[in-house]
């Protein structure tokens, strides 16, 4: 006949195997969940976005900031140039900047533009035909003087994903210019016949974004080796070798790990944007 002690004993091993199996439970939904989050960089950031990002502001393409919940509802199309520059009085902008008037913007065209940062130039070229609401924004920003003495917050290293990300004044990956932009979705990329992802190649400039559809603001992520995202972030300039070569060397130097990941997370190479001009 079992005695109180010998129940007492059963009691507590039945109870150490069900903590075991609920801790083992645990480790699989967090292992599950790194997983997740790495096939969400190569196939959903970003903004992301960077990414870091994509929560609590414009983020990564990782990017950017990656991890964020998918849109379960998307935002009416917009004709190619039809662009709506929408104020968030809740997100004040990081930083004075003008909200661009909406309405109709060219569509044909490029537009020459220069990030001298302390890593040296990096000379870009915006295009009208892929992202015109995007270039409308950024020259307006570069006129005010917005992007003047940011740091470029955040690069992601990872095998999927190599981008530094500039355009925040906090440098913390959620400010923005005090409005959002319709999105500018990129039709022409190739696609990744193993992932489905978009190819967003080596020499790209794209808007960052939340996973929120027209989210984005002045983030954008600069590619230095070809990436896979979704084609959600808007293409609208590429970037000349000696800007490229710039870039080479701040990723050569890796990030800090910061956004929980040894591939994302400040550059090492701490990169600042002096200057932005245009022409």
């Amino acid at each position: 006949m079992a005695t109180n002690q010998m129940r007492r004993e059963a009691a507590k091993r039945k109870l150490e195997r069900q903590q075991e199996r609920r801790a083992a439970q645990a480790k699989r939904r967090q292992q599950v969940a790194i997983i997740t989050s790495a096939a969400v960089v190569v196939v959903v950031v970003v903004g992301i976005v960077l990414l870091s990002t994509l929560t609590g502001g414009e983020a990564d393409p990782a990017a950017a900031d990656p991890t964020a919940a998918p849109t379960t509802e998307a935002a009416p199309a917009r004709a190619l140039g039809d662009c709506a520059f929408t104020p968030t009085p809740d997100e004040p902008a990081a930083k004075p900047a003008p909200v661009p008037p909406s309405g109709q913007t060219e569509t044909t065209g490029t537009v020459a533009a220069t990030l001298q940062t302390d890593r040296g130039a990096i000379p870009l070229t915006l295009d009208r035909a892929t992202g015109p609401c995007a270039v409308e924004s950024f020259v307006s920003l570069a006129g005010a003087g917005y992007f003047d003495g940011t740091p470029c917050h955040r690069l992601t290293t990872s095998e999927s994903l190599k981008v530094l990300q500039c355009g925040d004044p906090t440098g913390l990956g959620t400010g923005g210019p005090g409005y959002t932009m319709n999105d500018e979705p990129p039709t022409s990329l190739a696609t990744d016949p193993q992932s489905g992802a978009s190819i967003y190649p080596r020499g790209t400039v794209a808007m960052a974004k939340t996973s929120a559809p027209d989210s984005g603001g002045s983030q954008f992520f600069l590619v230095y080796a070809d990436s896979l995202l979704p084609p959600d972030y808007t293409v609208f300039g590429t970037i000349g070798e000696e800007g490229l070569a710039a870039l080479d060397a701040v990723a050569a130097a890796g990030s800090d790990g910061s956004s929980g990941s040894p591939s994302d997370g400040a550059p090492v190479s701490a990169v600042t944007i002096q200057t932005a001009t245009i022409g």
